[in-house]
């Protein structure tokens, strides 16, 4: 088996008292596509910034690409692409002098790489457009072109979809996907859940701790801790407020129209429903969900 492409062995950095990261440790294999979920300040960019040899760690160590990640972080950093939240782009520039100028630092000086950047991410049509023009979307193609110009092994890829539409987020998604179909290695940070369905593994983080690292399937078998049931009851706030109250009821939730209810392994659907009447609730609907990588990450964070 080939040297994983990033090997984090309790990757620990503190703050002063504040521990952003708590001995994380993880491996990913060349080729694959990492989703690395949790909520602002989980300790998501942190972990990046030290793969990268941006942060030292206060413990632990990293090795990213073969290269030790913080006595050898100028390799890493030549062969690998970032693309942080908020990309400095030059609002006074077009879109081909800004990846002209960032392909300069990277030593690219071929106009031909630039113009194939420019046509893998889809703008070449917009070569000449001011940067303060682009929409949100396109100025995250823009900002994932200047991570590629110089086509590294691997791309870090920082909440790439913050603040961008649903059609933008996925045509984004495409992108990726076809980045890794050429063995790139990526490791995005996100915190959409529904977007972490796209990756092969996802890492959930909370706290600075690595609660979980698995397929999403795997991550749902393994960790939701019963059965999922869509509810529709009239009216629906009693029927929500009844269900808090139901011994065997894990979790409960609004999903629109009606509940989302997780309960305890052999809580059929007879329990559920006879719990309910009990409490004078009548049920108009019940059928089985489907859980959700947001179902497994409140489990875990519970």
């Amino acid at each position: 088996m080939s040297e994983p492409v990033i090997q984090v062995d309790n990757l620990t950095r503190r703050f002063g008292d504040f521990v952003a990261v708590d001995h994380v440790s993880f491996q990913v294999p060349k080729g694959e596509i990492v989703g690395y979920l949790g909520p602002n300040g989980s300790g998501k960019t942190t972990t990046i910034r030290m793969l990268l040899g941006l942060l030292r760690p206060t413990e632990g160590r990293a090795t990213v690409l073969g290269y030790d990640a913080f006595r050898e972080s100028e390799a890493v950093r030549s062969r690998a692409g970032y693309m942080s939240q908020r990309f400095a782009l030059y609002d006074d520039l077009t879109v081909l002098e800004n990846l002209t100028f960032y392909g300069g630092v990277y030593g690219i000086r071929d106009q031909e790489r630039i113009r194939e950047t420019l046509d893998q991410i889809g703008l070449v049509r917009h070569e000449q457009t001011l940067t303060r023009s682009l929409s949100a979307g396109w100025r995250q193609r823009l900002a994932l072109g200047i991570a590629l110009v110089h086509q590294p092994e691997l791309l870090f890829l920082d909440e790439p979809t913050s603040g961008v539409d649903p059609t933008a987020r996925r045509a984004f998604w495409d992108l990726i996907y076809e980045l890794a179909e050429g063995g790139v290695t990526v490791l995005v940070t996100t915190h959409y859940m529904d977007e972490a369905e796209y990756c092969e593994r996802v890492g959930i983080m909370r706290d600075g701790r690595l609660l979980a690292m698995d397929t999403p399937l795997r991550l749902k078998g393994q960790v939701i801790p019963g059965e999922v049931w869509e509810v529709f009851t009239q009216p629906l706030e009693r029927g929500l407020n009844a269900l808090h109250q139901v011994e065997g009821v894990l979790r409960v939730s609004l999903a629109g129209d009606h509940i989302r209810t997780i309960t305890a392994r052999g809580f059929s659907r007879q329990d559920l429903q006879e719990a309910l009447s009990a409490r004078g609730v009548e049920v108009t609907q019940m059928a089985p969900g489907e859980p959700t990588l947001e179902d497994v990450f409140l489990s875990l964070a519970r």
